[in-house]
């Protein structure tokens, strides 16, 4: 197959897809539809609102589809319709059928965000932190009908820090995603991946999160606690109660103190931020949500000392569902 740009369907609808829909527009490829998801009451007014990658699109004058299914017929002719080489499919949404994976040349690709088989699903960058993994990255896979199953085009791997969150890795992952699918497309027009299939047996997956993972139990490790902090950031986000207000905790890391304390009290408030108790080791808070107020920085958590008694305990009085 020649080198010249390939016709492409795209398919994707929050901003880590429309991060990717970039990178193949600034690409010699020519997007000739994309496909995202309807649009969705946001915001306080519950307002119906576009999703970025159909902003995206629209931006730029190309077509934009909003199935709510591609099982029909309709939806499969239209789909047809535009003659794609490949589909494109990130964060997208919605299954899609065998019928749709056979119409394009190429079939479809997904950019998926973890290093499959490990974390096929939903949650893939939450549930890396979640574990304590050592690193993650990006696969771009061959779909089929299975859950991200497919063939294996290219994996691209980086390492996760001490103090990476869903939301760095997130940002972090997605700007590997658009490097590697554009590796991925010339490597698929050249002829020079080989597909590799994966290993069912060393497959695990990464479950949509719950409001109710958000809940902190003190009695475990310092360092347990910490990665449930950082994996939950930016959502649902950490939470426990101090004399019946419900505090999110946005950042948080282990530290080797160790005391006979019980497992949330708090032991220290000082410049370095706000010190508890757990099942093992102490946890620093250094960034804190009050009710109704800004996530406070670690500088200012030092003016908690007037709210904050030393030896009173978190609690949590109900789960978030």
């Amino acid at each position: 197959m020649s080198q010249k740009g390939l016709r492409i369907i795209f398919a994707g609808t929050p901003d880590f897809a429309a991060q990717h829909l970039q990178a193949l527009l600034d690409s010699p490829h020519k997007v000739v539809s994309v496909y995202s998801q309807p649009d969705r009451p946001s915001g306080r007014g519950r307002k119906l609102t576009a999703s970025p990658v159909k902003a995206l699109a629209l931006e730029h004058g190309i077509e934009v589809q909003q199935p709510l299914s591609l099982k029909g017929a309709h939806a499969q002719n239209t789909l047809a319709a535009y003659k794609a080489d490949i589909m494109v499919v990130v964060a997208y949404g919605l299954l899609l059928p065998q019928t749709v994976l056979d119409t394009p040349n190429l079939g479809c690709i997904n950019v998926h965000g973890s290093l499959l088989p490990r974390w096929r699903g939903a949650a893939p960058i939450q549930r890396a932190i979640l574990a304590g993994d050592a690193s993650s990255g990006v696969t771009v896979m061959q779909m089929e009908a299975g859950l991200d199953t497919g063939p294996m085009l290219l994996k691209s791997q980086i390492p996760i820090s001490e103090t990476d969150t869903s939301a760095s890795l997130y940002d972090t992952l997605a700007v590997l995603g658009c490097s590697s699918l554009i590796t991925a497309l010339a490597g698929l027009q050249d002829g020079s991946l080989v597909p590799q299939v994966q290993n069912d047996a060393k497959a695990n997956y990464a479950n949509k999160l719950t409001k109710a993972e958000g809940v902190i139990d003190w009695h475990q490790s310092a360092q347990q606690i910490s990665l449930q902090v950082r994996g939950l950031n930016p959502w649902p986000v950490a939470y426990s109660d101090w004399q019946e207000q419900r505090l999110r905790i946005w950042m948080a890391h282990a530290v080797e103190t160790h005391s006979k304390q019980p497992a949330g009290t708090l032991v220290a408030i000082d410049k370095t931020g706000i010190e508890v108790a757990c099942g093992s080791s102490h946890l620093k808070i250094t960034q804190l949500q009050w009710p109704g107020g800004k996530a406070l920085s670690q500088s200012e958590l030092m003016n908690l000392k007037q709210k904050m008694t030393l030896g009173e305990t978190f609690t949590c009085l109900a789960v978030e569902k």
